[in-house]
């Protein structure tokens, strides 16, 4: 929405399906809300917009304690975009300014620095450091109020350099320091411990059909590393991840938030979910990651206009509204599941992976890293168990003969490029370079592992009327189980 009139139309009608997309700021009052925030309209002439949360911040708006507008779903243009800002946005959110610095993140997009914050700042209002400072104060948020961390540890864990940068974000932000943002929580209500995980609710817009995503994820769960459980409606999906600065345990429900919240008004939702984590400090990354693999950033109206228009699509729509297109928690164990099947990829599993210290039912293991595979796949690496220079696990041999070694070289080395930011293009056709990659499963490396939104394997009729959501529409066909 470019309008600003029609943006505060969106305002004075408190309408959920923008939430995210955009944020209003009050001049009268310093506060910036989401959309649907249900506190008495402002005036027009009072309103300011912007494109960003870090923007309104940036601004000296302070965010309003009634809605929440840190909490708001991801705006769907970052998922669709293949542009240098989609791309940071994707980066930005799975941490990587914390982590590597603005440098770091213009080195991974190609660009200079001061390339990557001229455009960002042109079209967003808010350079890359201000964009991650606005997501290191959500994660902030989160910890004070689910956990009883320390506030000097939720500092860090957050990604704040120092105590005195945190507290100063934190007052500015939420205009109230650390202590009284957590005294706002009852006690009660920090459940987050060691055994208990994180509690988190993943936000969504409009309508989300879970019970499709979940099938897609029993089909798929790979032993050791996922499972599925409980009945249809109820199920729970469990995986490991690996991460940055440790390890981490998921659990997501697929019961997609409180029914009794759903309006015309305010159609989101949640899906609830726990982590437990090595690390605190790879919570922002987490959470991203889990994201993408749900698609919880989707726009599920502007999908089902444009689909639901399609004859043929239409009763599929109507079926299934809000139906997504699932990514995936790692790209890079993604892109080698699809090469070797499921099958195949339990025994990479069992020979390679790296077990859990404590494992956790059937979890016990993270899926073996491409420089692992690289190397067994060389005859140099660990084999079962570790043991350095040992013989492929029972089984494994004939995995190599194809092309998993090549692939797990090349995203070893850097060759093959699957993270959020990269350039799909590039991504493919650093892929197709590969030997005995066949091009439909790098359509489904592209659709799954780097989330694009319109990809169309080999062999499919897909017509233009389709775009740019053609993957969301195979979805729709496959759920349908037609072909």
């Amino acid at each position: 929405m470019t309008d600003q009139d029609t943006r505060y139309e969106a305002v004075r009608s408190r309408d959920a399906r923008f939430d995210g997309e955009f944020f209003f700021a009050v001049e009268t009052t310093g506060i910036y809300c989401r959309p649907s925030c249900p506190a008495v309209t402002p005036k027009r002439h009072n309103v300011r917009f912007f494109a960003t949360a870090a923007a309104a911040q940036g601004s000296g708006f302070r965010a309003c304690r009634r809605c929440r507008p840190d909490a708001v779903p991801g705006s769907a243009d970052w998922n669709a975009r293949a542009d240098v800002v989609g791309r940071a946005m994707r980066l930005i959110g799975d941490g990587v300014v914390d982590r590597e610095g603005v440098a770091g993140l213009a080195v991974r997009l190609g660009y200079s620095a001061r390339q990557v914050q001229r455009q960002l700042t042109a079209e967003l209002g808010a350079g890359p450091v201000a964009l991650a400072r606005a997501q290191r104060a959500h994660t902030a948020r989160v910890l004070l109020q689910t956990t009883g961390l320390p506030v000097t540890e939720i500092a860090f864990a957050a990604g704040f350099a120092s105590v005195r940068q945190f507290n100063d974000t934190v007052r500015t932000v939420y205009a109230a320091t650390p202590t009284a943002l957590r005294a706002a929580v009852r006690t009660a209500d920090r459940t987050a411990t060691p055994s208990a995980g994180i509690p988190l609710r993943l936000a969504h817009r409009g309508p989300y059909h879970a019970g499709a995503v979940f099938d897609l994820l029993r089909r798929e769960a790979v032993a050791g590393v996922e499972e599925v459980s409980g009945p249809p409606g109820g199920r729970t999906y469990r995986r490991t991840l690996r991460l940055p600065y440790g390890t981490g345990i998921v659990a997501v429900d697929e019961r997609a938030g409180d029914p009794g919240r759903a309006s015309a008004v305010h159609p989101g939702g949640w899906l609830d979910a726990r982590l437990h984590l090595t690390d605190p400090r790879d919570l922002t990354t987490a959470v991203q990651r889990l994201r993408r693999l749900f698609d919880l950033d989707s726009d599920p109206y502007a999908v089902d206009e444009r689909l639901g228009a399609d004859p043929r699509l239409a009763p599929l729509v109507a079926a299934r509204p809000g139906l997504r297109a699932p990514g995936a928690a790692d790209p890079e164990e993604y892109a080698v599941r699809a090469v070797v099947g499921r099958a195949a990829a339990e025994l990479l599993v069992r020979a390679y992976g790296k077990a859990l210290d404590a494992p956790c039912g059937t979890l016990t293991h993270l899926f073996p890293e491409p420089a692992v595979l690289a190397q067994a796949a060389s005859g140099s690496g660990p084999g079962p168990g570790g043991r350095s220079g040992a013989e492929p696990g029972a089984g494994t041999e004939s995995v190599f003969d194809g092309p998993l070694g090549a692939l797990a070289t090349a995203l070893a080395d850097g060759t093959v490029r699957l993270d959020p930011g990269v350039d799909r293009d590039d991504a493919q056709e650093a892929l197709l370079a590969l030997p005995g990659l066949d091009a439909r499963t790098i359509a489904e490396i592209r659709a799954r592992a780097l989330g694009d939104p319109d990809v169309v394997p080999p062999g499919v009729h897909a017509p233009d009327t389709w775009r740019p959501w053609r993957t969301y529409a195979l979805h729709h066909l496959r759920a349908a189980e037609e072909r």
